[in-house]
């Protein structure tokens, strides 16, 4: 399932960041401030002089008139939008072409359970599985790296996807590689110990865990392959 990107992309420079969610960038001669939609660090990506995609927004009602769409790498691009995996995995799976998740019907999207609130809800007669899904743009030597900062509500997600389980629902975290360089995804216990060992526990509580990369191109990006995730 292809999701398409906003026609009229801009080229811009990366400049600084600015705080997590906002960073100066040139375009066209202009020094202006880009909304950043990740607050994931992105030593990765944002490097001063790296050509970046920027997408116009109407900036009436806002300080950014731009939103940060894609990076480019050096032989590929990298999407910086930690918005769009939960589209991504939804529309693949309402198209049925992630065949870990057919035969569910009904898909509903942020759902609450107990004190927690997940991305994507999915039920058929048979069975209902809560998702939560996770952006991943970091990756070295062909291997994705999650996460590459402390995640507490991450970790707070997945205990509550343990507890799902436990009280009898299928539960899954799912790992969106947003480039297409990577051939498999290790979470870093350097990163965050306490999502490392929430991950391992939830692993052997029956949580299903899956890593996907994607296709990205200045037009479109989707969910191209499943990728092995190294064994913790």
């Amino acid at each position: 399932m292809t999701m398409d990107l906003p026609r009229n992309l801009v080229p811009g420079t990366f400049i600084r960041r600015l705080n997590r969610f906002a960073a100066l960038m040139d375009v066209g001669g202009n020094e202006v401030m880009v909304h950043v939609a990740n607050s994931g660090r992105l030593g990765e990506l944002l490097i001063p002089e790296h050509t970046m995609w920027l997408s116009p927004v109407d900036s009436s009602h806002r300080k950014t008139a731009f939103d940060l769409a894609l990076v480019q790498m050096e032989t590929n691009l990298c999407s910086a939008d930690s918005r769009l995996p939960n589209f991504l995995i939804e529309e693949a799976i309402r198209g049925k072409h992630i065949h870990e998740f057919c035969g569910y019907p009904d898909i509903k999207r942020e759902v609450s359970y107990s004190d927690s609130r997940f991305d994507l809800f999915l039920k058929n007669a048979e069975s209902h599985c809560f998702i939560e899904t996770k952006s991943v743009t970091l990756v070295e030597n062909r291997i994705a790296l999650f996460p590459d900062a402390p995640t507490s509500r991450g970790t707070k997600h997945v205990n509550g996807l343990i507890r799902a389980k436990q009280e009898g629902y299928r539960s899954a975290v799912v790992f969106i590689v947003q480039r297409e360089d990577a051939d498999m995804c290790r979470i870093q216990e350097e990163s965050d110990p306490d999502f490392y060992h929430a991950l391992s526990n939830a692993m052997q509580c029956g949580v299903d865990v899956y890593a996907y990369s994607c296709r990205v191109s200045l037009t479109d990006i989707n969910i191209s392959k499943r990728i092995p995730l190294v064994e913790i």
